[in-house]
């Protein structure tokens, strides 16, 4: 089987449903939209949400009246996305390959790509991503690109998320993590069937010259979960809003620095037409 077909495989069978509202989901989700929101200062935008799961984000971008064309790869995805849509939350949602987008030249004011550039594990392939969004969006339009940073499995296995399991002394686990930090290639093993499908780890300077070679101009990157993720009880301590505040905060204050952006999971890259 493919590795596309993998990640087909992966989120035609549900993944999504649920991820950013448990855990370090809904951190993900907090600063992503904290992030949008900086860059939205118009409404009426045409938004393509490339590879945008089950429409978490398509829906709340509609809200602020855009429009928004949700454009996934896994059928199930599409459906359960005009299933639960509002009626202040209506947007497009079709099937679609991220390497061949089905609209016009130069028709979206903000392309997002906050999947698809982590599941081609294959250069080209993702430059063919770069290049389609580049010829979709207008003329000084956005692109918000995420990756997941080469050294997340490693960090996990260290941090406080690896005091219940034994993955320092698994022989597969090291052997995963050991491609993961030579060569950025993730292959999940058959022995741990809950982790993400196959995937490409970025660096955060890696995924911003990826960008540029298709011709982008970056605006920012920015560091979504921080530093902040391994930190002990965070469920609980995101639930109260003081303590949530003051997490925010040192993300907020380290958001742009390079030296500990590689220890967020994930980050994001801004960049202009």
């Amino acid at each position: 089987m493919e590795n596309i077909d993998r990640v087909f495989e992966f989120y035609n069978t549900g993944a999504e449903k649920g991820r950013l509202e448990r855990g370090l989901g809904k951190v993900e989700l907090y600063r992503t939209k904290e992030i949008l929101k900086r860059y939205l200062s118009k409404v009426n935008n045409t938004i393509y949400d490339i590879g945008g799961g089950i429409g978490v984000y398509s829906s709340w971008l509609s809200e602020m009246n855009n429009e928004v064309h949700l454009l996934e790869l896994a059928p199930s995805a599409v459906e359960y996305a005009v299933k639960n849509q509002t009626g202040r939350s209506t947007f497009i949602a079709e099937v679609c390959d991220a390497r061949c987008i089905s609209r016009p030249n130069e028709s979206a004011d903000i392309v997002l790509l906050m999947g698809p550039l982590y599941h081609l594990q294959n250069r080209d392939d993702r430059l063919k991503v770069l290049n389609e969004a580049g010829r979709v969006l207008k003329k000084g339009g956005l692109l918000f690109s995420v990756g997941i940073s080469k050294f997340s499995s490693t960090t996990w296995a260290l941090s406080t998320y690896g005091t219940d399991n034994n993955f320092l002394d698994d022989d597969i686990y090291i052997n995963m993590i050991e491609s993961e930090l030579s060569s950025g290639i993730h292959n999940r093993p058959k022995e741990y069937p809950y982790f993400i499908t196959q995937a490409y780890f970025h660096t955060p300077l890696g995924l911003q010259q990826e960008v540029e070679a298709a011709g982008f101009e970056t605006i920012e990157k920015y560091a979504l979960e921080g530093v902040i993720w391994f930190t002990p009880c965070l469920n609980e301590k995101w639930e109260d809003p003081d303590s949530r505040e003051r997490l925010l905060n040192i993300v907020r204050l380290t958001e742009n620095e390079p030296e500990i952006m590689g220890m967020s999971p994930h980050f994001m890259i801004v960049s202009r037409k």
